[in-house]
């Protein structure tokens, strides 16, 4: 007895338990999401786990501050009297796994989601990765709590891991969709064995997935850098008829914008709509001439470089205050959202609009509360990053959760087919030949002079 006391004043000593149950290649039982009034002595004995065995799987119970709070996520390892486990990916981590049926077959109203994304704490894709499958784990708890019956499997895939024993897992075989890869050398696998279980994949990040053309049962969130490029100069044409178009040289040599500068010229000529090419190193009277006084002027940089919109922003104040009335809209690119922190009066002034296929706003109230709730799960604020990954995973799980209660495996992911408003990804897919499906949306984030911002969705 007293040896059991003293382990529980160790307990309570410890450091928070909620950190990811994937670092360093380790793999857990599951994945505990602690409830009111639970203590670590219950948790382990609920298990079948010492006291110590479930310490040493949550590393940070040893710092002296440790406090077991309501709704934190500890790890659960597997009991040392059980078979041992190794560290190989071959073993998937089960997360919220519902009690399973004596003769295990699958249960029509469950949905079943599949993880296989780089899960550990060594790099930077594993500690992304680690955030947007915590943004998953906190929409299936969101889920949950709408009536929703969701069985999580995650396998932590690295880059330079064969995924071949992941595959061979029966669970990964009974999932009705699966998260990733993050590896365009892990598609060709991974798109053989969707198909032949006839799951669906959906790959949630930017890599080379020619497979996309060829198997049905693929989603692809983000478009290819030339597809989102056409369907911004498409919509540019639109949003902007009867402006005067100003493109702004910026001597950035290292630009990749000239994609997209050259393509909307090449359009606005073919519609013969005229513009004008102005330098940053022109004269004041240089830089004025290229200016309509009759008609609002779209300024177009070719650069996305934050030094350049500086001496471009410097630039159009002289000019706005030398000539009056003049009517100045700048339309910029997507890291132009990083630079808001900085530039977000200047994107008021002169109305400006952003493409992007996502937008993260940190003052709408939903984005707030899974902000605080992020933070109160997992003792750490979400990583500043454009998009936040977190909230990627959870607009991701909510989208593709909801689809598939209710369509199953005719789900296509059409507009319509799902009443869910993105917290910061807007999801539309669209088949790509006889292939899979694409996401199609595309958002400008338009910044209004009286101090107001929107979102335009297409």
């Amino acid at each position: 007895m007293i040896r059991i006391l003293r382990y529980i004043m160790m307990a309570i000593i410890v450091a928070f338990a909620a950190e990811t149950a994937y670092a360093q290649g380790q793999v857990w039982r599951e994945i505990h999401k602690v409830k009111k009034k639970e203590t670590i002595f219950g948790i382990a004995r609920q298990y079948g786990l010492t006291i110590q065995e479930l310490i040493d799987a949550n590393p940070d119970m040893n710092k002296p501050d440790y406090e077991l709070k309501k709704d934190t996520y500890i790890n659960i390892p597997f009991a040392k009297t059980a078979t041992t486990t190794t560290t190989t990916v071959a073993q998937p981590v089960v997360v919220a796994q519902p009690e399973k049926k004596a003769d295990d077959r699958r249960d029509p109203n469950t949905v079943r989601l599949g993880v296989m994304l780089p899960l550990h704490d060594n790099n930077g894709d594993g500690r992304r990765m680690i955030e947007y499958y915590r943004g998953v784990l906190m929409a299936c708890d969101s889920l949950k709590k709408l009536g929703y019956s969701i069985d999580v499997h995650a396998w932590n895939t690295p880059e330079d891991k064969d995924i071949a024993p992941v595959l061979r897992d029966k669970a990964a075989q009974k999932c009705d969709f699966i998260f990733g890869p993050l590896y365009s050398k892990q598609m060709t696998q991974l798109s053989e064995f969707v198909q032949k279980n006839d799951i669906r994949l959906v790959i949630p990040f930017s890599i080379n997935a020619p497979e996309l053309l060829v198997n049905r049962n693929i989603f692809q969130i983000y478009q290819p850098q030339s597809v989102f490029i056409e369907r911004v100069i498409s919509q540019f044409l639109k949003q902007f008829q009867g402006y005067h178009p100003v493109f702004i040289d910026c001597n950035d040599t290292t630009s990749q914008k000239g994609i997209f500068t050259f393509g909307l010229r090449r359009q606005l000529e073919l519609k013969g709509v005229e513009y004008s090419i102005t330098n940053l190193k022109s004269s004041e009277a240089q830089f004025a001439k290229s200016f309509s006084t009759t008609k609002p002027n779209v300024v177009i940089l070719n650069t996305g470089r934050s030094p350049e919109l500086n001496v471009t922003l410097a630039k159009l104040d002289g000019l706005t205050t030398s000539v009056r009335g003049l009517q100045v809209t700048l339309f910029g690119y997507t890291e132009w959202l990083m630079y808001t922190k900085y530039q977000l009066d200047n994107f008021y002034k002169y109305n400006t609009y952003i493409p992007a296929a996502y937008h993260y706003n940190p003052l709408t109230s939903r984005t707030m509360r899974l902000e605080q709730k992020y933070r109160s799960n997992f003792r750490q604020d979400m990583m500043t990053s454009q998009p936040r990954f977190a909230l990627t995973g959870f607009d991701h799980t909510m989208y593709f959760v909801q689809g598939f209660k209710r369509y199953g495996k005719s789900f296509t992911g059409a507009p319509g087919m799902v009443a869910y408003e993105p917290v910061q990804t807007p999801l539309k897919f669209d088949r790509i030949g006889n292939g899979g499906l694409r996401n199609e949306s595309l958002v400008f984030v338009h910044y209004l002079p009286e101090h107001r911002m929107e979102t335009i969705n297409f």
